[in-house]
């Protein structure tokens, strides 16, 4: 089942759409990848829709990829002793280490992580940012601020600290034990909530150990002040607009987005766009036109995935908000305009094992290439050729299921399972007879190989070659 597009779908699971049943309607719609969240569901629930997904990959022929998301640290207030209080613009509210149900002049802060970190200055965002305080001074165990924007504060709310980096490991014991269960099902991907620093990242590496691909989700402003840092210990990076929107001001939250996706481009890592790309269609068969354009901005941007929450986590209308991403996304790529945006931010390259890749696409483009074919044990290499943005089909194969499962969420890539060639001639012909049986290619057409030697080595790619589908045989 080959996908007219290039940019790929993820799909959160959730009440409304775990049952196997619609996992392969939700494959079938578009969906490439689907997101469990770990903040919500029970070991056992994930589990089930693991076993549904994998189960639904022959039924749609087709490779699936698993994004497990942990839930990350979640940053609350304390309780109140007679319920919400409201705070007014201008008053003083206080933050402390006393676990006391607090009242209008102050309230338990139980993460002594936060307090240790306030200076004066410093700005706190609660329940999702609809409450402003700055700190006007603070010491061990407190923190005094005054309220800039009022409202009602309920207990166990929200708290966020846009400018200051909290010494906390975004690994919770529960995100701990959750990533040991992922990891044991075999999840192709690991999404680390509230990274702040490339030290986050550099500890989930340790423990995932290769097991699967790990994934930063960009949604505090303090890991924008160190991304390359950051992306250089990723294999892939998401723009968590919720979160991000909270703690960054509305307007600068697309500059962060195009920011972002340009730095993954230039490392060659997938780039997830993810939060309220199809809001409205939570309770609404049909999107708004706003949200039909940003999905379809994230897709003129180069993206290599758009992601999909709520709305097919627990929407009335899961199918239909897939089905309408994927629409969205072909009709950007039937756009004239659209190959000369891909073209236009060409990456530099100046790493050897980049430069047969970089000459593959340009050979793509200046003959009447229909395909190109990607020997791959890895995924590395064909990571590579999507961040030249070919405008032909990428068939990517490799005799690694895992390494398969991961490109799942690559731009431009359709990935598949083939044995490992032992020389030139098993190469080209394994290709060629796999391009057709996809329909790539018709027979006869050019198709461009790249491919690495020695065979089965991970490696750089440092093979090149031209080849033509066999035409059939006649018969007299």
């Amino acid at each position: 089942m080959i996908r007219a597009r290039r940019s790929r779908i993820v799909a959160t699971i959730g009440p409304a759409s775990s049952s196997p049943e619609m996992i392969v309607t939700l494959a079938k719609a578009g969906a490439d990848v689907f997101r469990l969240n770990f903040s919500h569901g029970a070991h056992e629930t994930h589990a089930a829709v693991y076993a549904a997904i994998r189960a639904a990959e022959p039924i749609v022929g087709r490779p699936l990829g698993i994004l497990a998301d942990l839930q990350g640290p979640k940053l609350r207030v304390g309780k109140f002793a007679d319920g919400p209080v409201v705070l007014k613009a201008g008053q003083a509210f206080r933050f402390d280490s006393d676990p006391t149900p607090g009242d209008v002049t102050r309230v338990h802060l139980p993460h002594p992580e936060i307090l240790t970190a306030m200076r004066p200055g410093a700005t706190l965002l609660l329940d999702d940012g609809k409450l402003r305080m700055t700190v006007t001074d603070a010491g061990p165990g407190y923190a005094n601020t005054t309220v800039v924007n009022g409202g009602k504060l309920s207990e166990r709310k929200g708290v966020a600290v846009p400018d200051v980096v909290i010494p906390m490991s975004p690994l919770t014991p529960k995100d701990r034990e959750d990533l040991a269960f992922a990891l044991r099902l075999g999840v192709d991907w690991v999404a680390l909530s509230f990274v702040q620093a490339p030290e986050d990242m550099a500890e989930l590496r340790r423990i995932v150990e290769g097991r699967a691909a790990v994934l930063a989700k960009i949604e505090k402003p303090q890991a924008l002040q160190c991304l390359g840092a950051i992306m250089d210990l990723c294999d892939g990076v998401m723009v968590a607009r919720g979160d991000l929107g909270v703690e960054m001001a509305p307007e600068e939250v697309p500059v962060a987005q195009k920011v972002i996706l340009r730095a993954a481009r230039e490392r060659g890592i997938p780039v997830i766009v993810a939060t309220q790309m199809l809001e409205s269609m939570t309770s609404s068969p049909t999107p708004t036109r706003a949200e039909a354009s940003d999905v379809a901005n994230a897709v003129y941007e180069g993206a290599d995935a758009v992601m999909l929450s709520a709305e097919s986590a627990a929407g009335d209308y899961p199918e239909e908000a897939v089905s309408m991403m994927n629409r969205i996304i072909e009709r950007v790529e039937r756009d004239p305009r659209w190959p000369e945006l891909m073209q236009a931010e060409q990456p530099h390259v100046d790493e050897d094992a980049d430069v047969l890749v970089v000459a593959a696409a340009g050979a793509a483009k200046a003959g009447s290439t229909k395909c190109l074919v990607a020997f791959t044990t890895t995924g590395a290499t064909a990571r590579r050729l999507a961040r030249e943005r070919p405008l032909q089909p990428v068939l990517a194969l490799s005799p690694l299921i895992d390494a398969v499962r991961r490109m799942t969420l690559v731009w431009g890539i359709e990935p598949r399972v083939s044995t490992q060639p032992d020389s030139l001639e098993v190469v080209t012909t394994d290709a060629a007879s796999k391009a057709l049986e996809l329909g790539l290619l018709a027979p006869g057409e050019r198709l461009l190989i790249v491919a690495g030697t020695p065979f089965g080595a991970p490696g750089a790619a440092n093979l090149l070659r031209l080849a033509h589908a066999p035409m059939p045989v006649r018969r007299r």
